[in-house]
């Protein structure tokens, strides 16, 4: 906005210099010759000044009275004393005209007669009625400064309109935000910054209306299956049963538990007011302590190979998050890989990448943006849990947090390889939503 506000300033100095040069033309060429009067009425008293001096003192007082009758003119021969300040000019140097004025406005042009008297022209007061002339130039002045005003704001008026009727309409629920403002106009950074929030909004919604419909329906299977083990555990007798039947909705229990931990904790990373924590740690020896950790309540027993970089000393993170990641990443590739998963981390060309690469059949190129979207899951193996299709919306929506980005490539062994990557230097996060219909969740596989 400042550098709007300098190009209009520039412009209205611009055009007052070439107006006021235009009218100093115009006057000159047409107005009042004050130069020429003053040139005038300096010549005229100079010579009646030379004339007094000729004559001896007695006969001047009545000289300038009979000239005075004789002409007009308002002209006076007072005392030298009854003027203050005025002194004598040095011996050989012409008479100087001096300008005084009085209370009333009236102009005193002076000029010395000898050393004791000086003669006195006294003018009508300059302020004088302004011509038809001078103020036809003054509007004409002002004219042109609206008119270059207005030829000025008066695109930025009709793209301010446009931004107010995209956005009544938007807030009557059309949800479409078009706005046609040109990219060379000054409100196109505000048009940006409102698209840009009503696709978040846009996104919010969409994402808000999946999770409602995700949650009801996954949450409406363990809830079935409880109602019936619940009844069952009411008919039958035999204690050994009920316990089982007990067992079955304790699990189906920690399932909807599971679920609703899954989704709040996509829903926070949802926020636009969430901000990272960031510091520095030293990845060589943290991330197999995690990996560890992240497979011990598991049991599996597939193989999990790590290799940390030694540049990896000092990686900048939100060290939750990022565990976050690392911990969906593999419940992902453990619901497919056949005997062994590898995970990876290396900094390269100022970014930081994390590898989790298995050995199971992969995703489809067709599913591999897919697999980000929130509550999305593909095929998978039997026998293998299902999870809720929130793993990898969750590690999308964290690497947006960090700068960062998470895709899916083919890993050597022919499963899939998902690399998480993020700025090595830490940056301002960018606001979720960035990747269009992307951004409304990342999404487990």
């Amino acid at each position: 906005m400042f550098r709007y506000f300098l190009g209009l300033f520039a412009v209205i100095v611009l055009t007052l210099a070439l107006a006021s040069w235009a009218q100093e033309r115009i006057l000159a060429a047409y107005g009042s010759p004050d130069h020429t009067e003053q040139t005038l009425t300096r010549s005229t008293l100079l010579a009646l000044a030379q004339q007094l001096a000729a004559l001896p003192e007695t006969q001047r007082q009545p000289y300038v009275a009979e000239f005075s009758s004789r002409t007009g003119l308002r002209l006076e021969l007072r005392p030298a004393r009854d003027f203050v300040g005025l002194t004598a000019e040095p011996a050989g140097s012409a008479p100087a005209n001096r300008a005084l004025q009085d209370d009333q406005g009236s102009l005193w042009s002076l000029m010395p007669v000898g050393d004791t008297q000086v003669l006195s022209l006294t003018l009508p007061s300059s302020a004088a009625p302004r011509s038809l002339l001078d103020w036809a130039l003054t509007a004409l002045l002002f004219a042109a400064i609206a008119l270059v005003l207005m030829a000025w704001l008066w695109p930025v008026a009709r793209d301010l309109r446009k931004l107010e009727s995209a956005v009544a309409q938007f807030g009557n629920r059309n949800w479409i935000f078009r706005t046609h403002i040109s990219s060379r106009s000054q409100v196109h950074p505000l048009a940006v910054a409102f698209e840009r929030q009503t696709s978040r909004i846009d996104e919010l919604i969409a994402s808000h209306k999946e999770m409602s419909h995700a949650v009801s329906h996954e949450i409406r299977t363990p809830l079935a299956r409880m109602k019936f083990a619940i009844a069952l555990a009411l008919e039958t007798p035999d204690p050994v049963q009920q316990q089982a039947y007990l067992t079955a909705v304790k699990s189906d229990i920690a399932v909807i538990d599971e679920l609703v931990n899954a989704t709040l904790e996509y829903a926070i990373l949802e926020r636009a007011d969430f901000s990272l924590n960031l510091e520095a740690h030293d990845f060589r020896n943290l991330l197999a302590v995690i990996v560890r950790r992240i497979l011990e309540p598991t049991g599996s027993a597939i193989r999990v190979n790590t290799d940390v970089a030694e540049a990896a000393a000092a990686v900048c993170c939100d060290m939750h998050l990022i565990e976050t990641v690392l911990r969906n990443l593999i419940h992902n590739a453990l619901r497919y890989a056949r005997t062994q998963i590898d995970v990876s981390f290396s900094v390269q060309d100022g970014w930081n990448e994390l590898r989790v690469a298995d050995d199971g059949p992969g995703i489809p190129a067709a599913d591999r943006q897919r697999v980000f979207h929130s509550f999305v899951q593909i095929d998978r193996p039997p026998n293998r849990s299902a999870g809720f299709g929130l793993g990898l919306a969750i590690v999308h929506r964290i690497m947006v947090w960090h700068g960062g980005t998470v895709s899916v490539e083919a890993a050597p062994s022919g499963g899939a390889l998902l690399l998480a990557r993020w700025p090595a230097s830490p940056r301002a996060p960018a606001l979720p939503g960035f990747a269009g219909r992307l951004g409304r969740g990342t999404t487990d596989a």
